[in-house]
């Protein structure tokens, strides 16, 4: 006899792979490598396997970006996120993946397909100046943004004490796919990363086009993705953002459901490390 148990968990996990993997495409999950390009059970391992943390890191990630002129003008000008936000969602999922968990040579070959199609974009800004998605800086800003994101999403989900070594030896081993993608500057600790952080933040701007977009962001529910489980990640991700972040994309930071969705989360992220066994 089936053991009942045994048929949710594996229900479970075959759901939440489909919202990150397209069948359709013959995409299967990432098998784990012992020759990738990072060792198993260091810190960016366990900080990239955590779901929930991802999802809600790679929300706030999103919004972060889209308040950088150029990156707002890359996506506006070479994508279809209107139509597909969900498969850039998942292309991205997928990247992180490859580069983490996957062979190295795989996840070589996924950041050179990266690069040159960052090679053809380009174009020109409302004012008329010029902007390309190989800018070093313009990559700095969308590396800082995801690492400081995903790793917050992991402290505050999984472990609020995860030491400050550990932290910091995920910037330096993320650094490694940021520099090979053409970032510069790149942090190798959470010093460092804070610091980036504020330099680069002078050349955001607060404009309609980034409020659309991060209102997209926030309201694309994923095919395959509970309505529930969308609303807590969301929620999660804007009460992580700064404050003067959310009142540049003139968000509201979540009060009376503040503590609810983040406890939601937590109940989540425990059944979905629970389906994928993870500790």
């Amino acid at each position: 006899m089936p053991d009942p148990v045994e048929s949710l968990r594996l229900k479970l996990v075959s759901q939440v792979r489909g919202v990150f993997h397209d069948a359709s495409q013959g995409q299967t999950p990432t098998p784990p490598s012992d020759e990738a390009l990072f060792e198993r059970d260091t810190p960016i391992r366990q900080v990239h396997a955590d779901i929930v943390g991802m999802m809600t890191g790679g929300v706030r990630a999103l919004l972060l970006q889209m308040l950088h002129p150029h990156a707002l003008q890359g996506v506006l000008d070479h994508s279809n996120f209107r139509e597909d936000m969900h498969g850039r969602l998942r292309r991205t999922a997928r990247f992180i993946a490859v580069t983490t968990f996957g062979h190295h040579e795989e996840a070589m070959k996924a950041i050179d397909r990266v690069n040159r199609i960052h090679a053809k974009v380009g174009g020109m800004l409302p004012d008329g100046s010029a902007y390309q998605a190989t800018n070093p800086r313009t990559l700095a800003w969308v590396h800082v943004t995801e690492a400081q994101s995903f790793l917050a999403g992991y402290i505050r989900h999984v472990r609020p004490n995860m030491p400050g070594g550990e932290q910091d030896e995920y910037y330096r081993q993320f650094a490694i796919i940021a520099r090979a993608l053409g970032a510069d500057p790149v942090p190798e600790t959470r010093a460092e990363a804070d610091a980036i952080f504020r330099e680069l933040r002078h050349v955001l701007s607060a404009s309609p086009a980034a409020r659309e977009v991060a209102q997209l962001v926030l309201s694309q529910r994923p095919q395959g993705t509970p309505q529930a489980v969308q609303t807590m990640v969301t929620a999660d991700a804007v009460a992580m953002l700064p404050d003067w972040a959310r009142q540049m994309l003139r968000l509201q930071r979540p009060m009376l459901t503040a503590l609810p969705a983040r406890a939601a989360t937590w109940g989540m992220g425990r059944t979905l490390r629970w389906a994928f066994r993870q500790n």
